[in-house]
């Protein structure tokens, strides 16, 4: 009988933390930021902020750690710049293969309005 119990707590725990997986509240980075300038603003104790938000004094000093450490690593130059990116570069060379798509079909339709108006070499 002990296993019968023993086996629907583990599926009700299960059941539980699924539920609060799917309730759990997600933040936007706008939410986040505005959360950890208040808090560095210190106009009220940080436990006071997470109690007013509702979230925890751990989850404030890990958004706080990425927030700041983003922000040391912009000023220093760190961050890669998006040109370098392979989706960057696929776009940059999609690019060029429609340019050349639009260059060829331009010089065809001067040629198709040349040969239209007798000066593409037909003689009447």
């Amino acid at each position: 009988m002990n296993k019968k119990s023993g086996t629907s707590k583990a599926a009700a725990t299960k059941l539980v933390k699924s539920i609060r997986r799917k309730t759990r509240q997600t933040y936007s980075s706008e939410e986040k930021i505005r959360i950890v300038l208040a808090g560095l603003r210190g106009e009220e104790t940080i436990s006071a902020l997470c109690r007013r938000e509702g979230i925890s004094e751990g989850l404030y000093y890990s958004w706080s750690k990425e927030f700041l450490e983003a922000g040391k690593r912009r000023l220093s130059g760190d961050t890669a710049r998006q040109a370098t990116s392979p989706e960057v570069k696929d776009l940059r060379s999609e690019a060029m293969a429609l340019k050349e798509c639009v260059a060829d079909l331009t010089l065809e339709n001067r040629l198709l309005k040349k040969s239209m108006t007798g000066d593409g070499g037909y003689e009447e």
